[in-house]
């Protein structure tokens, strides 16, 4: 699974830097680039977090289905 790939499309689509996401998130740039990267396994907490700053599903996120409702 690759949704590493799809947090940073997400975030580009939305005209936002690591660090927007990362200050959104409340954490330090570097920390939310692992996820973005995929070095890092996503936690729920920060995916639902991601999810309402994007207003798509976790499942989108995820990739477990292609639309974002």
């Amino acid at each position: 699974m690759h949704y590493y790939k799809r947090l940073r499309e997400l975030r580009e689509d939305h005209d936002l830097t690591q660090k927007d996401v990362a200050d959104y998130l409340q954490m330090k740039q570097p920390q939310y680039f692992r996820y973005e990267s995929g070095s890092r396994d996503i936690p729920s907490e920060v995916l639902i977090s991601l999810a309402k700053l994007y207003k798509v599903s976790a499942d989108y996120i995820l990739e477990l289905k292609d639309t974002t409702n």
